[in-house]
């Protein structure tokens, strides 16, 4: 058992695991500056970043609003990106562009996976 224990706890310290933690970690810290930088006190972006990095941040910020697996409507889906953004169609397009959403048909349905 304490042999086996050696391992797992040999394992969860290798570079590998050590350098995804602080790559998580530096990515959500990345996240939350852009974020606090680019939304206002009521959740809503003040602009919709240029910069890819930054859109991508944000547009992890957004996609939280959708149930996972949950089926909408491009109606339903406008009606909440438009408590973040006015300009929904670009917001709805980067999330499904980055895979963060997906679409079914010629904008029928939109879920969000994971």
């Amino acid at each position: 058992m304490k042999k086996r224990w050696r391992l797992n706890l040999a394992a969860f310290f290798s570079q590998e695991n050590l350098a995804a933690s602080v790559a998580d970690v530096d990515a959500d810290a990345y996240d939350n500056k852009v974020v606090k930088d680019f939304v206002r006190k009521d959740g809503s972006l003040k602009t919709i970043p240029a910069q890819r990095k930054k859109l991508e941040a944000i547009l992890r910020y957004v996609v939280k609003a959708f149930d996972v697996n949950k089926r909408y409507s491009e109606k339903k889906v406008n009606e909440i990106l438009s408590s973040y953004h006015e300009d929904t169609a670009s917001l709805r397009r980067e999330l499904v562009g980055y895979g963060l959403m997906k679409r079914e048909g010629g904008g029928g349905e939109y879920w969000r996976e994971k």
